[in-house]
């Protein structure tokens, strides 16, 4: 952890103090706690602010080692947009626009290894299996990513997070947030079952993240 807070830009505790001021977001740690070891993150997604608020509620020791998982077509546009993926948030960026055939598997082939490399780095990831953003109203079927991101690297932990209301804080096509509480819940973990077959793993681990709504 020592090593990684040197990586750590001077904006970053602004940025989250910020986000948590925006959101109003409480933390919640259900049947788990924030530990200096690595895991995967996953998160329901209904808001740009899920990235920032996500990463915000870890404790500054564990955000000097975790990167959130973004879309390269919306955070590589932009020199600010840019300049906080690549030096306050360390944004691992993937391809989401993949195409089709054979372009498709290599777009995904790539983004597998850059989230694998992150994590041979000895970084934490957070990602949102499904994908893109939905209504915040259900959590849609998780694609196929980060199946295959377990099935190359087993021995990382996973965290369910369930994000509550970042939807009608900033809802899609606005600018300005509106003022409300919200709340980020992480869940107790779970690993890959040696074995597993993708759409079995996929269902548990979207069931993992919808009973944290429930509770």
């Amino acid at each position: 952890m020592s090593e990684a807070w040197h990586r750590v830009h001077p904006l970053a505790g602004v940025l989250a103090a910020l986000a948590r001021a925006i959101s109003g977001a409480s933390v919640r740690w259900l049947d788990s706690r924030p530990e200096p070891r690595q895991r995967i993150y996953f998160a329901n997604h209904s808001s740009h602010l899920d990235v920032v608020v996500l990463w915000a509620a870890l404790p500054p020791e564990l955000r000097a080692s975790t990167r959130p998982v973004a879309a390269q077509d919306y955070w590589d546009r932009g020199r600010l947009r840019r300049f906080l993926a690549a030096r306050v948030f360390r944004a691992v960026l993937i391809e989401r626009n993949l195409g089709a055939g054979a372009g498709r598997v290599a777009a995904a082939t790539r983004s597998i290894e850059r989230l694998t490399a992150a994590i041979d780095a000895g970084d934490s990831l957070i990602v949102f299996p499904e994908g893109t953003r939905g209504t915040g109203e259900q959590v849609a079927p998780f694609k196929s990513g980060l199946f295959h991101l377990c099935r190359v690297r087993p021995g990382v932990e996973l965290l369910p997070v369930y994000l509550e209301n970042l939807n009608r804080i900033l809802p899609k096509g606005e600018v300005l947030p509106v003022p409300m509480l919200s709340r980020v819940t992480f869940g107790p973990p779970l690993q890959r079952e040696p074995e597993e077959p993708r759409a079995a793993f996929l269902e548990r681990t979207r069931a993992a993240l919808v009973r944290l709504r429930e509770r």
